[in-house]
């Protein structure tokens, strides 16, 4: 498992505490930083001001936690391990379910959102250290595709919902920073 990472500041951009040997630990690096900006814009808030939604789009803290709770589970167990999970994408049977990854409820709680997000990491810590970067999705349909592909793109969807959290983290209560 990994250590807890500490971070730099603002004004030191080049201090990502680390390892950058190998490829695969750049990677693994940066996606487990961009988590815990998720999870750190979560931090302290409470469930109802994480419901909220301030701004002009229809995003909310709790909502972009459970998206990319979801995700995280969809695309390393689902996709790049070629699990099957009961009910599990793609197979919703709602009409719109990229906006129902979104949409949160009074039963919806930080706590249960954010230790579900971290667990899905975990097992996506696992499935990645026991394949290799060039290993193909075990998905049919996107086999194309491989491990490394997939953790670029985690990288880029959890930075740019961390970056919405930022502003909705500052829109509900003035703290700013992912730092």
């Amino acid at each position: 498992m990994p250590a807890v990472l500490p971070f730099c500041s603002v004004r030191d951009m080049t201090a990502h505490q680390f390892s950058t040997a190998t490829e695969r630990d750049a990677l693994c690096g940066f996606l487990d930083k961009q988590r815990a900006d998720l999870l750190r814009k979560v931090e302290g808030v409470s469930d109802t001001d994480a419901r909220r939604t301030p701004t002009v789009s229809s995003l909310s803290l709790l909502g972009l936690l459970k998206h990319s709770a979801l995700w995280e589970r969809r695309w390393f167990q689902v996709i790049v391990a070629g699990r099957t999970l009961p009910g599990e994408w793609p197979e919703p049977e709602i009409e719109d379910w990229r906006e129902e990854d979104f949409r949160v409820g009074e039963q919806d709680t930080v706590k249960q959102w954010a230790a579900f997000f971290e667990e899905q990491a975990a097992i996506s810590r696992e499935i990645i250290a026991g394949l290799a970067l060039e290993a193909p999705c075990g998905r049919p349909d996107l086999m194309d595709r491989n491990l490394r592909w997939v953790l670029l793109h985690m990288i880029e969807e959890t930075a740019r919902h961390a970056g919405h959290a930022d502003i909705i983290r500052e829109t509900l209560d003035g703290s700013t920073g992912m730092y």
